[in-house]
């Protein structure tokens, strides 16, 4: 019976130890990416509005309040650029719903970019990020415009040389991860964090679809909503996904909608094939989310939808056609009302913007 009580022990140690390691190796890779080697800070949670699921959190870099101001400072720090005149709020105001409402976004030394900044609210569900889905998470995306000559045009050292000669900056830091110099890994962990707090719910529609409350929608948007749901009508919710506790507005795939052809047919941009090398992708980009799209025209990839009613006229056309437009494009037949009543319901999708989202202070 001994003998038999310390095999067990010992098979029980085993696996303790197996799975301490296991656990080591999975965090030493995260600590490496941050150069820390435990996370720290007070927990905070996410709260989720009417209309949205629970905001994922991956186990690696969970939220901690130090974290979440941390990131808020940096996210309007303009020293992330290389002449300290760009900082991701200058893309993603949050004024303007967390977009700029330009057709392309302004870089360092006025240069632009080829495509149209996203909106920057709900991002946390997003399974892929940029329209190409290049980045697979918040934090590998958050570092991709620092670096980018069109944008932020800065090297990761640099800009962690600058921020490391802030004495309060590294207090800040040291309180969202422990002692330790300032890193890329660390900037892009506070960044992740702060913009997952970026969420956006309890609109009319969630208050009439998800609340029960039937008069929160016009008979204009009701007649909208109608036709968004219809497969024979507008079909939006093919791309636009409602599920039936939550609805996100988006499949979180890539269509090519026929957006984006020159005057010959041919795609002037080929979207998501630039990273998956599929003749299927060619020319298609990420469905995004359609909450607060009432205030963040221009609209498309590549911004030259100037408003909803221009997208109506676009679809309800049936988009350019081109060997890889998605099956579910086709022409609508949709009335002058009908469109009006889709254009109603649409902004009906504006909910309340998040808290203490804000500068701290003025931009430097």
């Amino acid at each position: 019976m001994r003998k038999r009580f310390v095999l067990m022990l010992a098979v029980a140690c085993c696996v303790v130890a197996a799975a301490v390691l296991a656990w080591r190796g999975v965090h030493r890779r995260v600590g490496n990416a941050a150069d820390v080697d435990k996370m720290i800070g007070t927990a905070m949670a996410i709260h989720t509005p009417l209309g949205l699921p629970p905001v994922p959190i991956p186990g690696n870099n969970p939220i901690t309040a130090e974290k979440v101001s941390l990131g808020r400072a940096l996210f309007y720090d303009k020293r992330l650029s290389s002449d300290d005149s760009v900082s991701c709020a200058t893309c993603h105001n949050p004024v303007l719903g967390f977009t700029d409402g330009a057709i392309h976004s302004t870089g360092v030394g006025g240069k632009t970019g080829k495509r149209n900044a996203i909106a920057l609210l709900n991002a946390a569900y997003d399974p892929a990020f940029f329209w190409d889905g290049r980045a697979p998470t918040l934090e590998a995306q958050v570092g991709t415009p620092m670096e980018n000559p069109d944008e932020m045009n800065q090297p990761h050292a640099i800009t962690v040389a600058k921020l490391r000669k802030d004495p309060a900056l590294q207090r800040q830091f040291a309180a969202a991860f422990g002692p330790g110099p300032i890193t890329t890994g660390k900037i892009e962990m506070a960044l992740a964090s702060f913009e997952r707090m970026l969420i956006s719910g309890n609109s009319a529609f969630d208050r009439y679809e998800f609340g029960g409350d039937k008069t929160a929608l016009s008979a204009s948007a009701t007649r909208g909503l109608e036709i968004f749901r219809d497969p024979n009508k507008g079909n939006c919710a093919a791309c636009h996904t409602i599920s039936s506790h939550y609805a996100l507005f988006t499949d979180g795939k890539f269509h090519n909608t026929g957006e984006g052809v020159d005057a010959e047919g041919n795609l002037t941009d080929l979207g998501r094939y630039t990273q998956s090398n599929v003749d299927a992708d060619r020319g298609a980009f990420k469905t995004p989310s359609l909450r607060n799209v009432a205030e963040s025209a221009p609209y498309m990839h590549d911004g030259k939808l100037k408003t909803l009613d221009d997208v109506m006229q676009f679809y309800a056309g049936g988009g350019n056609s081109n060997p890889s437009l998605d099956k579910e494009i086709k022409p609508l037949n949709l009335s002058a009302r009908d469109r009006a009543d889709l254009v109603e319901f649409l902004k009906s999708l504006s909910g309340e913007l998040p808290a203490n989202a804000g500068p701290l202070q003025a931009n430097r």
